[in-house]
């Protein structure tokens, strides 16, 4: 139509930033997301299961610490306009906060998961 439509290419952005965020998570549930499968595979099964709850301990714990940064993080960017279509910036922002609250949702679920495997 010969007039180029700029708001496109940011409601993109914005849709592409929450597509990732809610990916991450879905590979987070099937497992697929981070992997230490050459140490499980070099060490007993019990030394395997042992690192593996020692790693989504660790990144559970990251996660929590995070979280509190990001949260401020979208805060502060909530007057900060975004483009033609002036979009507060703590739409995006907001991502992270989600974002982290889902995985730790995720790796909890799994440890607990683990856990009731590990009893029954």
């Amino acid at each position: 139509m010969g007039v180029p439509i700029i708001w496109s290419v940011e409601i993109a952005q914005l849709l592409f930033l929450w597509l990732c965020i809610l990916a991450i998570d879905l590979a987070l549930q099937d497992e697929r997301h981070f992997g230490l499968q050459i140490v499980k595979d070099n060490v007993p099964p019990r030394v395997g299961q042992m690192v593996e709850v020692v790693n989504l301990l660790v990144i559970v714990a990251l996660l929590v610490f995070l979280i509190p940064y990001a949260w401020r993080n979208t805060l502060l960017m909530h007057a900060r306009l975004d483009g033609a279509l002036q979009i507060p910036g703590s739409w995006f922002h907001a991502s992270m906060v989600v974002g982290f609250a889902l995985m730790i949702r995720t790796l909890l679920a799994r440890l607990l998961a683990m856990f009731a495997r590990r009893t029954a």
